[in-house]
């Protein structure tokens, strides 16, 4: 195995060191027992000589040094301890704690809702909610409320069967036959709830009676009841699949597994022979959904890895054949890129799953956009990779990134972090109220202009402080956060400048997470067209979630009308197929 030595990592005169840390340009490599006995000798108080003593200091060196570059790299630390442990929430008091209310800009509750000033009148002429007094003492009320018992009400179950039970001997109107003088009048429904269990997806067997000539050999068989249909798997268990694939994350061969124990064979292979044509079918919508997503007014994109069997094959045949004279040429990654677009409060969501980067999938996506139309606003991280090149968008930071720079390195600056993210707090609770009241984009920009303008414009000089005043070393995970936060400053305060400008890339980091959820299952697709039909389901099942429309009701109906969604496939967006759907049901109602 051979004997244990402490190497001592490579320096650079660059690197800054802390006051009192000895530094020597050589690189030693000093065997550990050889250490050990050098410091019983001085444990004794016996004589060392001065090579020991070099030793000794380059020891100290080393562990100093690597102290430091642990200290640079307490980001990367922070991050490799939520992969470990779980990520928190970023909430600022779970990030750095309460803090001392005297010295802190947060004077209410661990998550208050006041706007950073103290009081006044909104963009719209509302009344703003105050950040101290009575309003302020009420909204501390109100959030230290009591929470709900957390049962779904009887509203909630829309998808359940409804069955209605009438008294027996009573209807509206009637006299009363306790007291014999009032009148009954109608209440609200007493609500019984009662929840049963079947399996995904149930199966009917249907024993149609034969019988046979013993004369002549002429076999007779009673008809299928009405409705039964030619297919074994009809509309609703393709939908039905989909939504657990693809919608839920739930592998073939698992949901294989669940069916035979409820006595329901489904083999995993039989599912793809279920699905795939069902994707062929809702290809046309599917293809509706990019075109108006490109029409947006708000445009949201990254991406996340993943794995394609086929195109793995293909990457690593190319690798072995490369010549290695044009590095970079061949890109090894494949992912799975999610792009959220934004038209008049719809919401659209699209996934495709290949070898290009986010931004590459959005310039194909804005390839489809009316040239009538002004640039989207186009928000992401600071990745190039999301970049829609060739085209004019204009570009919207995300300050979630920013901030959380800051989160990971709140543990060695924790007051300058607290500073930062209370400052921050603010323009968040900012935009909040301009959701509650539902303003326009115009007067959200007004409200923002007013009330956030000032804190990031303190933020940016805090910022610029900390750099030019020698306040922090610049090299630290501290001056790395405040270097990222000035270089984006445009793009990460668009949403002061620009009418509908979000603030942060959120809502496309949650739907990718769906494709995540799909990875950490299923694991990888075996093809590429494979990988093209779960783009499909999950961008129209989750678009559906987006707009609030029952994803199942929604596949259901569109596979039982191939013919019409493939002749006018904008007429079955998730918005509106109800239209659609209620004229054909008009069509072929019997006249009256």
């Amino acid at each position: 195995m051979g004997e244990k030595r402490i190497k001592r990592p490579a320096t650079t005169a660059k690197k800054q060191m802390p006051r009192g840390v000895v530094r020597t340009p050589d690189h030693r490599e000093i065997p550990l027992a050889e250490l050990k006995e050098i410091l019983e000798r001085v444990r004794s108080g016996a004589a060392i000589s001065e090579e020991e003593v070099a030793k000794l200091e380059s020891a100290v060196d080393t562990l100093a040094t690597l102290t430091l570059e642990l200290e640079a790299k307490g980001a990367s630390i922070q991050k490799l301890r939520s992969l470990i442990f779980g990520a928190r929430t970023e909430k600022t008091s779970n990030v750095v704690g309460k803090g001392d209310p005297a010295n802190s800009t947060d004077k209410s509750s661990d998550a208050p809702e006041g706007n950073g000033d103290s009081g006044g009148e909104n963009a719209d002429g509302a009344a703003k909610p105050s950040s101290d007094g009575d309003a302020g003492e009420k909204k501390v009320a109100e959030k230290k409320k009591r929470k709900g018992h957390g049962r779904n009400g009887a509203e909630d179950y829309t998808g359940a069967k409804r069955v209605k039970a009438a008294l027996e001997a009573l209807k509206a109107g009637d006299r009363c036959t306790k007291c014999e003088r009032g009148k009954l009048y109608v209440q609200p429904p007493a609500t019984l709830v009662r929840v049963t269990g079947l399996a995904p997806l149930a199966a009917i067997v249907h024993e149609l009676e034969r019988l046979r000539c013993n004369a002549c050999g002429e076999v007779f068989t009673a008809k299928a009841p009405e409705g039964v249909g030619e297919d074994k798997y009809d509309e609703s268990a393709a939908a039905m699949i989909a939504l657990l694939k693809y919608g839920c994350g739930m592998p073939f061969n698992r949901l294989e597994k669940l069916e035979t124990s409820l006595g329901i064979p489904l083999p995993a292979s039989t599912q793809w022979e279920v699905v795939e044509p069902a994707a062929a079918a809702l290809a046309p919508v599917y293809s509706a959904l990019i075109h108006k997503a490109a029409q947006g007014d708000v445009l949201y994109n990254d991406d996340t890895r993943a794995k394609v069997l086929e195109l793995s094959k293909l990457i690593a045949d190319a690798v072995a054949e490369d010549d290695g004279e044009t590095p970079g040429k061949i890109r090894t990654g494949v992912f799975t890129s999610g792009i959220v677009s934004v038209e008049d409060e719809r919401q659209i969501a699209l996934f495709f799953t290949g070898r290009k980067h986010a931004g590459e999938n959005l310039a194909d996506v804005l390839a489809k956009r009316a040239a009538e139309l002004a640039p989207p606003i186009q928000m992401s991280d600071a990745l190039s990779s999301n970049t829609a090149k060739g085209h004019e968008v204009r570009s919207a930071g995300c300050n979630s990134h920013a901030r959380r720079k800051y989160v990971e390195v709140a543990e060695r600056f924790p007051d300058e972090v607290r500073h930062v993210l209370e400052e921050w707090k603010l323009v968040y609770e900012n935009d909040a109220f301009t959701k509650a009241q539902a303003m326009s984009p115009e007067a959200r920009l007004a409200y923002h202009q007013e009330h956030s303008g000032p804190v990031m414009t303190r933020l940016k000089a805090w910022c610029r402080a900390q750099i030019d005043e020698h306040r922090v070393e610049p090299n630290s995970g501290l001056g790395n956060a405040i270097a990222y936060m000035i270089k984006h400053w445009e793009k990460l305060t668009l949403f002061l400048r620009v009418p509908g400008a979000p603030l942060d890339n959120n809502i496309c980091e949650r739907i990718l997470k769906k494709a995540i959820q799909h990875r950490k299952n299923a694991l990888f697709f075996k093809t590429v067209h494979g990988a093209a039909v779960g783009d499909l389901f999950m961008s129209l099942i989750h678009t559906c979630e987006l707009n609030g429309v029952n994803p199942f009701d929604y596949l259901v109906a569109m596979l039982r009308h191939p013919a019409d969604v493939e002749e006018s496939p904008e007429d079955w967006l998730p918005w509106n197929y109800q239209h659609a759907l209620a004229e054909l049901e008009a069509i072929a109602a019997p006249p009256a």
